[in-house]
């Protein structure tokens, strides 16, 4: 299999400097420095009613989802932690995810992981909180 990155590329990656472009979003005003994560428009019609909370606030460079998991995390727990941002959030969580996502990244880069293929749910069962401190 051929290699998808360079060493370069891969620096990139891991340590997430690929998304430092996205910081040009915040300030415009698009994008907040936490939310949920902007996901491609084709998994709109995938979500359920549930997951689709994840859409009443504007998305950010990081969520609990990444400093939970990131692309480890199967899809159902990555939107469950988003829902539950949206239902909690507050400056101190934010800022909770803030430190944690630095803490994170100087720590414990991810590299390169493949997130795995996005599908419709196989159950309902979103209501469980994640665990947050």
């Amino acid at each position: 299999m051929p290699q998808r990155l360079t060493r370069w590329g891969n620096f990139l990656r891991r340590y997430s400097i690929d998304e430092w472009p996205q910081l040009w979003h915040v300030f415009r005003g698009e994008m907040h420095l936490v939310g949920p994560r902007p996901l491609p428009p084709e998994y709109l019609p995938l979500y359920t009613a549930t997951q689709r909370q994840r859409h009443q606030v504007k998305p950010g460079l990081t969520g609990l989802a990444q400093i939970r998991g990131r692309n480890r995390l199967p899809w159902a727990q990555r939107l469950r932690l988003d829902t539950w941002y949206v239902a909690h959030r507050s400056p101190g969580l934010d800022l909770y995810i803030l430190c944690q996502t630095a803490r994170h990244l100087l720590r414990h880069p991810d590299g390169d992981v493949p997130s795995e293929k996005f599908l419709p749910p196989l159950s309902n069962d979103y209501k469980n909180p994640p665990l947050v401190p």
